[in-house]
């Protein structure tokens, strides 16, 4: 299933051998479609038309019965790889087959954001090129923070003051992300994302600011926000 990939450029891998229980769908939410196409070909399309992105490598379930059919038509452009338990297993796996090189920059993406702007992939992308230091997409924190106490009762609220919510794209060296997540796999560090992969190993990382649209669609409600985005970017694109 796995095919060494030629770096080129900047390489993206996607993540994609999640379920997403708490969509509560009979099939993984990538496969869910939004304007006659499935969440993940969205996602797929969003990074193809990036123009320093090269190739893209999928991570999927070895059981997954519908990844073949979707990347069919894009195998020119796409790996596939066999996922693993948890995110970082899967994003490992993808990074494992790329051709290593000092100098690849990889682009880590949710399979359920198919919203994110090209623009904030291009800002992201310029950046981290240009201070030589990885970093991620994400959006100042607005909103009042509170802190439960484990039975949905406030127990204080956080300064929101530099917080900010995390998304994706996060882009970062190849080597030096493969690093970070197998020491932190190996020491069974909390590894929710790769930002928190470098954090774990001491490397700073860039904070690049998001347009909010780029959701993850995680729950139903999801799914109206989402298709609302697409089509205005289909609109957009049209003008």
């Amino acid at each position: 299933m796995v095919n060494k990939v030629t770096t080129q450029n900047i390489i993206a891998v996607i993540p994609a051998a999640g379920v997403g229980r708490r969509m509560g769908a009979n099939l993984p939410k990538q496969y869910l479609k939004i304007l006659g196409k499935t969440i993940l070909e969205h996602t797929i399309l969003k990074l193809i038309s990036v123009k320093q992105i090269s190739r893209i490598v999928v991570a999927a379930s070895k059981s997954d019965p519908y990844i073949a059919d979707i990347i069919k038509p894009y195998s020119d452009v796409i790996t596939l790889v066999e996922g693993g338990q948890e995110r970082a297993d899967s994003v490992l796996a993808g990074l494992n087959a790329i051709e290593a090189s000092a100098n690849t920059w990889v682009l880590v993406h949710d399979a359920a954001r198919p919203c994110v702007l090209t623009a904030d992939i291009n800002n992201l992308i310029s950046q981290c090129i240009k201070l030589e230091r990885g970093g991620i997409l994400a959006s100042p924190v607005a909103d009042t923070m509170k802190r439960d106490d484990g039975n949905l009762n406030i127990s204080k609220t956080e300064q929101r003051k530099g917080m900010w919510h995390a998304y994706t794209p996060q882009m970062f060296k190849l080597l030096e992300l493969k690093q970070a997540i197998s020491k932190g796999l190996a020491n069974q560090a909390e590894i929710t994302d790769e930002a928190s992969a470098m954090e774990y190993i001491g490397k700073p990382v860039l904070l690049v600011e998001s347009n909010n649209c780029n959701i993850k669609v995680t729950r139903p409600d999801d799914l109206a926000l989402a298709e609302f985005f697409l089509q205005k970017s289909i609109e957009s694109n049209k003008e």
